[in-house]
């Protein structure tokens, strides 16, 4: 390693010596270019990072002096390994990533394995240029990378604390005080030193540490521990903690205790293989949506949400790596090929820890049946794993989705756009889904999902039509009303779009909770379910649920939505500190979600971040231009709350966006 960026910045020889470049921005435009790595950086934007006070000629000018200075230096070291080319306008600095710190860091957590993480837990001495003093136009710049980067050391204390070996857990109790050591709120690293307490039956020690974080967390953000960390404390036997502990997801890094009152076998439906045509990739992927479906309705059974279980989708990594990720006892894989009409489809059921196959079928079925078989195949799974279920007991009764595999074949194909979180892709939802309808009327998921779409429209800033948006919806859940009693997805959505569309949110949560009776392992549910209770100003309920969520779905992509829940509970109860910290980090790690920006621009102004929040309103109104004051206002799912809304107001006006 030649470059350090974490905790520092340092530069060694290969003989281990140190390299002392002349000036401070020599230094500090070698760690540019050693972080952003092989995509390089713009001669203009590195200038203006460096010397935003300077007119644009004396900057291009410092920054050849100080290209040159870096050059001089490395080749006077001899640093082989390290070449700053450019083609045209773009730097580069040629460097593997064994040799910048950062680099090798995200290597090391990319494989996995115990070793690597002790290894990367090792290498993180501290936040990205920790304890540098830098221009504030870089510290800007480098806010995000530094957030996402300490997420990531914060994800990896969570997951080493959770491994039985003793080498990880002390990697992972050294890791967490140097986080602790710059933020002691991170609630995060005060569980991992718990749980390895805990691991070790020091009780009295992990009650101390428990103590701690409570202390910080009042002092900091005059707020409680979360529930996930008392919870660690519980009972004697320590929840999630406890010697052996093998069902905990290792990546939850909100890790709570709905699954410790008592073991039910847990379960996941990996992506199936598609051994047919690129075209018939949307419809494995619905075999296997119905599938997980099918076995979430079995109460005896915990069940891993589709959106974590899709984050293995084209990798090759063994079943027992994927157990330990996702806390599972069993695995179901399998392979779909159609042509034409025809439909094979092969499944399988391990054991995860063993990798042995408990049970294999194989299905050749017309296209039009394949509803039937996904029920058949789930119950199947159930009989397999526990013997006294009967098929009865899975709910074979629930009415076929379509007639019209037109139709099943469109929501299949809007399915993940409904997730992208972009105007684009809800737009195209959007025209799927009223194809869909076209040629099905009676088709309630589809309506019921439309719904949702037309909702996000106009919550997140993307129509320009908002009355004519919000009557789209009702007339959506008015279509899907009747016809989607027995389809938990499709109950969601329409509860989810109601929701945010109404002020009264019992129409809504009676949607969610009828969801709920018959999915009780729908993540999607729970995350909506929380919001419901946000939007009812009850956020301690709210909390509990979108946690719960998290548990179910410990490596959704969606995540961040619920994470944006908790900041509004937060934000509720008049913690605006602890509401901006989460989604900044939000928005570090989701650079696109630009309309989180709105909160941003309020939660921070209410703390008192008066840059920060003019900084998060500019950046709202370029990606949203429409948006002022009275648009946000007038389609906010809380404008109901009248003291919330009066805070809100004053926020965003500190934030300096527009009156209308």
């Amino acid at each position: 390693m030649l470059i350090r960026l974490l905790g520092g910045l340092d530069v060694q020889s290969p003989a281990g010596t140190p390299v002392r470049l002349p000036t401070r921005k020599a230094a500090l435009l070698l760690a540019m270019l050693a972080l952003v790595g092989p995509a390089g950086i713009r001669r203009e934007t590195a200038a203006e990072l460096l010397w935003p006070d300077r007119g644009e000629a004396q900057a291009r000018g410092s920054l050849r002096q100080a290209l040159a200075a870096v050059r001089r230096e490395l080749d006077g070291q001899d640093l082989a390994a390290l070449r700053i080319s450019g083609d045209g306008d773009v730097l580069r600095l040629d460097a593997g990533t064994d040799d910048v710190d950062a680099l090798r860091f995200e290597r090391l957590l990319s494989q996995g394995d115990s070793a690597a993480l002790v290894a990367a837990a090792a290498l993180y001495c501290g936040d990205l240029l920790g304890g540098v003093a830098l221009p504030e136009s870089l510290e800007r710049w480098l806010a995000p990378q530094r957030e996402a980067m300490r997420r990531k050391a914060l994800d990896l204390c969570d997951l080493a604390s959770r491994l039985g070996a003793d080498a990880p857990a002390a990697a992972a109790t050294t890791l967490a005080e140097r986080l602790l050591a710059t933020d002691e709120t991170a609630e995060e690293a005060h569980r991992a030193i718990i749980r390895v307490h805990l691991r070790h039956g020091r009780r009295n020690a992990a009650l101390k540490q428990l103590e701690r974080c409570r202390e910080a967390l009042r002092r900091e953000l005059d707020a409680e521990p979360e529930a996930a960390t008392v919870a660690l404390l519980a009972d004697d036997d320590a929840g999630d903690a406890g010697p052996g502990d093998g069902a905990a997801p290792a990546m939850a890094a909100h890790g709570g205790p709905y699954r410790e009152s008592g073991h039910r076998p847990s379960i996941v439906v990996l992506p199936f293989e598609n051994l047919g045509g690129p075209d018939d990739s949307h419809f494995v992927d619905g075999v296997v949506d119905e599938v997980t479906s099918a076995l979430s309705r079995i109460r005896d059974f915990f069940v891993i949400a589709r959106q974590s279980a899709f984050a293995f989708k084209g990798r090759a990594i063994d079943i027992r790596e994927i157990a330990r990720q996702l806390g599972v006892d069993y695995v179901v894989e399998g392979t779909v090929r159609r042509a034409g009409h025809r439909v094979r489809i092969a499944v399988r059921l391990a054991d995860a820890e063993r990798a042995a196959q408990i049970w294999s079928d194989r299905y050749e079925l017309d296209a039009e049946d394949v509803f039937e078989v996904q029920d058949r195949i789930a119950a199947q799974v159930a009989g397999a794993i526990r013997p006294a279920l009967r098929e009865a007991e899975i709910a074979l009764a629930r009415r076929r989705p379509t007639s019209s595999l037109n139709a099943y074949d469109r929501v299949l194909r809007a399915l993940p756009l409904l997730w992208s979180q972009n105007a684009a892709a809800n737009g195209a939802a959007i025209a799927l889904l009223s194809e869909a309808v076209a040629v099905d009327a009676d088709y309630g998921r589809a309506h019921a999902l439309l719904a949702w779409c037309h909702s996000q429209a106009l919550v997140y800033l993307w129509s320009a039509t908002p009355e004519d948006t919000r009557r789209r919806v009702g007339e959506a859940v008015r279509h899907a009303a009747g016809l989607i009693d027995d389809d938990p997805l499709a109950l969601t959505a329409a509860g989810a779009a109601l929701s945010q569309l109404q002020v009264d949110q019992d129409p809504a949560a009676a949607f969610i909770e009828r969801a709920l009776q018959l999915d009780p392992n729908n993540a999607w549910a729970w995350a909506r379910y929380g919001y419901v209770a946000l939007y009812r100003a009850d956020p301690a309920s709210g909390r509990d649920r979108f946690r719960r969520a998290l548990d179910l779905s410990p490596l959704d992509p969606f995540a961040f939505n619920i994470e944006l829940g908790i900041a509004g509970c937060h934000g509720l109860e008049g913690n605006y500190a602890g509401a901006a910290r989460i989604v900044r980090r939000v928005l570090a790690q989701h650079p696109g979600i630009t309309w989180a920006y709105r909160q941003l621009a309020y939660f921070a102004a209410l703390e008192g971040d008066l840059a920060g929040a003019r900084d998060a309103a500019a950046r709202l109104r370029a990606a949203h231009p429409q948006a002022t004051i009275a648009s946000i206002l007038g389609s906010h799912p809380m404008r109901h709350l009248g003291d919330y809304m009066i805070e809100l107001e004053r926020g965003l006006r500190l934030a300096g966006l527009p009156e209308g």
